[in-house]
């Protein structure tokens, strides 16, 4: 159970680098690596278990209705990229302590970092397709911050763009292919979907499945033709790309493609389709690397090719190239962190990045380049080195494969062009960085860096060679578990020993080697060859591409908004219309056998009035305060047909909500023209517009007496048959708030104060001119309080309390609430501002009303966390009977704890937008800052 807290660790750790930025650069890099560390210490408890073919699942459920919940699994595929993502983590960690200068915030970049960290966790040990869709798009995010740390540089800027733009897209692909797969096996727990293979590929959406997971895989993972954001992402800092783009955000789309192999793969569709993507970007990026003068740019292609070789592995659909691919994904992430470090500790002691300068620096710095030229031989596949033992496993299982049917021997010949510009590629970082003479135009002497600014690299050169000279003892036991976790059954037979005899991958790894000689000593015509194609920059394609979509999309925007309320409003009801009308063709008629309700004098006094107030809204309209009142009256003929119906709940809430909204109009209406000018609209237009309303007016009471007259199945019987026995209650409306829908309102509360904090902030920030007259020039009264006002409003105000209160008390059995109760105590609250003036009000109410809501929302928070504690869902609900002495019999429920959440929200977000509306007025403005 070690592993359930694996994620949690780092994600708590996202503050601690905020909180301790203070201190030295050293400490703060210390107290960053904690968290992580333990992380990857329980790790390591579970891992023993992990390496005997056991997997472990842990889950607690959310809404299983839905299919959500926190539910992580630890097996070898997952314990593999925990070590990777973990333990390269900290070695960057402490890179990056001696990588970024003084100006650079340290404590924000570890922040970024940390926050990546916990994405890559929750996606390699996610057990259900949703929560791991929710990380999946969380490292685009901190990705998207980690590129553009340096916000200064419009390359990162752009780079940034880029990334998150298209991986973000292929998240939205994966969003849609998951959903689909959940719906086909009928669960998104990944215990129950690897089990569905059968199910799965004969089932008619396999097709679409596959294709939106190998867009949201190959955009992530930066195949061909998604690859280009790759290398415009190595603007950011070298610790990013070498953590980011080598061992662990690149390698998600891998990491993905190997989670659902034993699903989706094993189809001719997934054969063709993955491999000849990953053979295409294999051959693509290791051509293109040859020919970049950037370290970081020939790293970047150079790990696009390794990435599309482990992917055309994944495609070949035999059980041992998946092997070997699992085999290389270590391989990789090991030597190419350590020269990603190397390039950057290059750049950080010599000031460039440009081969073409960075020459003969063995002399300045003999242990880095040591370094790097035994990470650049893992690269190109030499023996006695971790990447020789994957690519030879590769060379082989390209032999065994029928892909283009009798022309399948060019993948192998391929495969071999592929190894042998990656040994041309790794020659030319050795050569023209660390020998071919000395530096040329450098910004400062090249040294050695500080000490421990070179141990990441150590570790992981040191690494490059325990795997390659000894793999049966380092990495087999890994590897068995991590490939028993992607094929979903028992290992073929395989061998890691450094000498299999003269076979045909050995003859193929030394014309690779040969090959890849040969094009370095002629790389001269190449280069020349190379020059002759026009230069394609990505970036200017890219932006190119975004600007002519922000075009079109302002054309379309200009169109659609012109401005005109009237047009907003035409089309708005029209396509209401289009919606709601042709149902009612299909009836024919719209009465149904229930009996309707007799006429009475009240009805018909109500529609009256309803139908006045509506039609004297509507010509008054240019006279606002005339219009408000009409308005008004409206709503509170709707609140008495609420009550007439028996639904006193809502007629509560739309009466209090009604008066909040007219204090509210009253209010800014104040910095409005007193009289809107007359509409002067042409003939035909009101001609069309009162044709439309009066025929949606038609349908929508068609449609309403439809409903009415026939019989109808609701949800409502549930709740009704539950709410006593379910929640502890008889009022099914407040039960359903805060116990069966409580999520819903805790969002919905959610909502309401972060719409009342962002009218505050906008509020804070208007200057506007306080009137002196009316519209027809007539002074303002002198007397802003009238005696009489305050006097009543003052005696009514310990009785609005108190009716607050017993409203809120019986809600959960009579009609009331915390909802209902707040908008009366925010009501009696600003009738003391409307009548005896900001001011007087602020020496007595000294509390800022952001704090109710803060109050509120945790409140409500920790009612629904506090059932977690107990073993139930989120804000399930508790409910007993007690006796006291001379009280008698009563009920105490924890709905009531989360209702008083509701009722302070809605105070808090009420009075700071009332009261901050009506400081505009006032000497009391707000500022910016201010409470």
């Amino acid at each position: 159970m070690h592993y359930f807290w694996v994620p949690f660790l780092p994600m708590l750790g996202i503050i601690v680098p905020l909180l301790s930025n203070r201190l030295s650069r050293s400490a703060c890099a210390f107290a960053t690596a904690l968290l992580p560390a333990l992380a990857l210490t329980l790790i390591l408890l579970d891992m023993p278990t992990v390496l005997q073919g056991q997997a472990f699942v842990d889950s607690i459920e959310w809404i299983p209705q839905l299919g959500l919940s926190l539910s992580f699994r630890l097996d070898g595929l997952s314990v593999l990229f925990s070590l990777l993502i973990l333990g390269i983590g900290l070695l960057v960690i402490l890179y990056a302590r001696y990588y970024l200068s003084e100006k650079d915030h340290m404590g924000r970049f570890y922040c970024y970092l940390i926050m990546f960290m916990t994405a890559m966790l929750g996606i390699v040990m996610s057990n259900n397709m949703l929560q791991l869709w929710f990380f999946w798009e969380l490292t685009s995010i901190s990705s998207f911050l980690l590129i553009s740390f340096w916000s200064h540089s419009s390359e990162a800027r752009k780079g940034a763009r880029m990334a998150l733009t298209i991986t973000g897209a292929g998240g939205l692909a994966l969003l849609a292919g998951i959903i689909l797969l959940g719906q086909v096996v009928g669960s998104y727990q990944l215990d129950v979907v690897l089990d569905s293979k059968t199910l799965v590929q004969q089932h008619p959406y396999y097709y679409a499945i596959l294709a939106l997971f190998l867009l949201g895989a190959f955009t992530k993972s930066a195949q061909f033709p998604f690859h280009f954001w790759l290398p415009h992402a190595m603007a950011a800092p070298t610790p990013v790309s070498a953590y980011l783009h080598s061992a662990t955000m690149v390698k998600a789309g891998i990491f993905l493609l190997a989670r659902f192999y034993p699903v989706l793969a094993g189809s001719e569709v997934w054969f063709v389709a993955v491999s000849l993507t990953g053979l295409f970007t294999l051959l693509l990026g290791a051509y293109t690397a040859l020919f970049k003068h950037d370290l970081k740019g020939l790293l970047a292609y150079s790990t696009i090719s390794h990435l599309g070789l482990i992917v055309l592995l994944l495609g070949l659909n035999t059980e041992l190239a998946a092997i070997a691919a699992v085999f290389h994904i270590i391989n990789h992430a090991i030597f190419k962190a350590s020269l990603f470090m190397a390039a950057g500790i290059i750049d950080h002691e010599s000031g460039s990045r440009d081969m073409r300068k960075l020459n003969g620096l063995w002399k300045y710095m003999p242990i880095t380049a040591t370094l790097a030229m035994v990470a650049s031989a893992s690269m190109a596949g030499v023996p006695l080195l971790n990447g020789f033992l994957s690519k030879e496993m590769f060379f082989a299982e390209t032999l065994d494969q029928s892909i283009l049917g009798s022309l399948s021997w060019l993948i192998p010949v391929l495969a071999t062009i592929g190894g042998a510009f990656a040994v041309a590629y790794s020659l030319r970082f050795i050569h023209d960085v660390f020998f071919n003479g000395e530096p040329k135009g450098l910004s400062k002497t090249p040294h050695e860096p500080p000490r421990y600014m070179r141990v990441p690299v150590e570790v992981l050169v040191a690494l490059c060679l325990l795997l390659g000279i000894a793999p049966s003892v380092t990495i087999g036991p890994l590897l068995n578990s991590a490939s028993l976790a992607v094929l979903h059954h028992p290992l073929p037979y395989f061998s890691l020993a450094i000498w299999h005899g003269f076979n045909i991958p050995l003859l193929m790894s030394a014309l690779a080697i040969a090959g890849g000689l040969a094009i370095y000593l002629n790389r001269k015509p190449l280069f020349r060859f190379a020059a002759l194609f026009p230069v394609i920059d990505a970036k200017i394609q890219f932006e190119a591409a975004i600007q002519a979509l922000v075009r079109a999309a302002q054309k379309i925007n200009d169109y659609l908004e012109s401005g005109s309320l009237q047009r907003y409003a035409f089309w708005l009801c029209f396509f209401a219309l289009l919606l709601s009308a042709p149902p009612l063709f299909e009836l024919e008629s719209s009465q149904g056998p229930i009996a309707e309700m007799p006429i009475n004098g009240a009805i018909i006094i109500a529609a009256i009035l309803l139908i006045a107030g509506s039609l004297a809204t509507l010509i008054w309209s240019h006279l606002r305060l005339i219009a408000l009142l009409m308005l008004s009256l409206v709503g509170l003929v709707v609140s008495i047909t609420f009550a007439y119906f028996s639904a006193p709940d809502l007629a509560l809430t739309q009466l209090s909500v009604e008066v909040v909204t007219v204090i509210l109009l009253l209010l800014a209406l104040y910095f409005f023209p007193q009289q809107s000018p007359t509409s002067k609209s042409r003939p035909s237009h009101f001609v069309r517009d009162l044709a439309l309303a009066s025929f949606l007016g038609c349908v929508i009471g068609s449609l309403c007496f439809a409903l009415m007259t026939h019989p109808l199945d609701s949800i409502s019987d549930y709740f009704i048959a539950n709410a006593k026995t379910g929640g502890g209650g008889t009022n099914v409306v407040n039960v359903i708030l805060v116990d069966f829908r409580g999520f819903d309102t805790f969002g919905e509360i959610t909502v309401l104060g972060i719409a009342a904090l962002g009218i505050y902030k906008l509020i804070a920030r208007m200057r506007l001119s306080i009137r002196t007259k009316d519209h027809e020039g007539r002074v303002w009264a002198k007397d802003k309080h009238p005696l009489l006002l305050a006097v009543v409003s003052q005696s009514l105000l310990p009785l609005f309390l108190l009716v607050s209160i017993y409203i809120f008390m019986r809600g959960h059995n009579l009609p009331g609430g915390g909802f209902i109760a707040g908008l009366i105590t925010s009501i009696a609250l600003i009738q003391q501002y409307l009548a005896h003036g900001v001011e007087w009000m602020s020496k007595r109410v000294s509390i800022s009303y952001h704090y109710f809501i803060a109050f509120g929302l945790l409140t409500a928070a920790l009612t629904g966390l506090g059932s977690w504690a107990f073993g139930y869902p989120f804000l399930s609900s508790w409910f007993d009977y007690f006796y006291l002495p001379w009280i008698g019999k009563f009920e105490l429920t924890s709905a009531m704890i989360f209702d008083l959440g509701v009722y302070s929200t809605v105070i808090g977000a009420t009075l700071l937008i009332l009261a901050s509306l009506g400081k505009l007025t006032t000497k009391e403005r707000l500022t910016v800052g201010e409470r």
